[in-house]
């Protein structure tokens, strides 16, 4: 009976060690699968290490102004078109009123020309050149009865002196009747067209001085041209700005991408275009989409201009792989792994 029973707990022994052997081979197998997959995977990808990087913008005022506040802060996340400093205008304020001033005497001036001559006006000058007319008139027959009575009398009875003042005083009141008489022509006649022409040049000309002002004032606010991140700030309040100087840098959202470094050997791989995923530190496990989209066509970290056949292989050519960040997880200078399907 004992030896039946040690046959029994012998041949259970010899099937545990089998089904163990057995396992143990299945999981080499496997593994071994595993890591001709990996294998294959990772001969037909290549892993590249790089740097995130995007576009920055400077921002600089247009006009030269003391700065009178800075709305942000460095690190802030700013929309296009957000105000981000303002500039102090009461200078300019100043000059559209004064401007304005002028436009509207200027208007009236205009209008007055082309209006022409008020009836009182004519009504004036034809009643001034009647009174003068009158006075020659009658400076013209006291003259002529004096020299009458000089010719007849021989200078007894009137003078050559009195004959001569007499003369004098139709003199006058002749060339005052003339001047009366082409006021009274000019009134009827009313504006000449240069002069309407003149001051209609001179009111366009002001409109556009006051149109330039009110443009130089939408220019006191700095506003942000595209979604990003204020990188620096240059300037505080109080500061004079220009346009030399920026007030801000930017980084921009719009597109980024990651700086890589690849060997020649590995170049003719890859082209414009090529699918990529990368990789941060922060996600490891999540791929960020992107694709090659700049390759340099001249190496870099090249020791020496003779390109022996030793050195090729330490060529390295820049590639930019643009990626599409809406959760907006990439920042600048952030290390980023990334890897292509060959």
């Amino acid at each position: 009976m004992k030896n039946i029973l040690a046959k029994i707990r012998g041949s259970r022994v010899l099937s545990i060690i089998a089904c163990a052997v057995i396992i143990v081979l299945i999981g080499a197998g496997a593994f071994a699968l595993y890591e001709h997959h990996q294998a294959k995977i990772a001969a037909g990808t290549l892993t590249i290490n790089g740097n995130v990087d995007l576009r920055e913008v400077s921002l600089a005022f247009k006009n030269s102004d003391r700065i009178a506040e800075v709305l942000v802060e460095e690190g802030d996340s700013v929309k296009k078109g957000q105000v981000l400093a303002r500039l102090d205008t009461n200078d300019l304020q100043y000059k559209i009123k004064i401007t304005q001033s002028q436009i509207d005497a200027q208007q009236a001036a205009v209008d007055k020309l082309h209006n022409g001559t008020r009836q009182e006006d004519l009504a004036q000058a034809a009643a001034k050149y009647n009174a003068a007319v009158a006075e020659r008139d009658f400076l013209q027959r006291e003259y002529d009865r004096k020299a009458n009575a000089f010719e007849t009398s021989g200078g007894r009875s009137v003078s050559r002196d009195a004959l001569d003042d007499a003369r004098s005083k139709l003199d006058v009141a002749a060339a005052k009747a003339n001047e009366a008489r082409e006021a009274n022509n000019l009134a009827i006649a009313g504006p000449r067209a240069e002069d309407v022409a003149a001051g209609e040049a001179k009111l366009e000309s002001l409109k556009n001085e006051l149109a330039q002002e009110q443009y130089t004032l939408t220019q006191s606010e700095l506003t942000a041209p595209q979604d990003g991140v204020i990188r620096s700030r240059l300037l505080e309040a109080g500061d004079m700005a220009s346009p030399q100087k920026p007030v801000f840098r930017i980084s921009l959202n719009t597109k980024k991408w990651v700086r890589v470094y690849v060997k020649e050997s590995d170049l003719g791989k890859l082209h414009e275009g090529s699918a990529a995923s990368v990789y941060i530190d922060s996600f490891p496990n999540k791929a960020i989409p992107g694709q090659v989209g700049y390759i340099s066509s001249t190496a870099e970290f090249t020791p020496k201009n003779v390109e022996t056949n030793e050195l090729r292989p330490a060529l390295l050519y820049e590639v930019r792989v643009y990626v599409e960040d809406p959760d907006n997880l990439l920042r600048m200078g952030m290390p980023a792994t990334v890897k292509i399907k060959l």
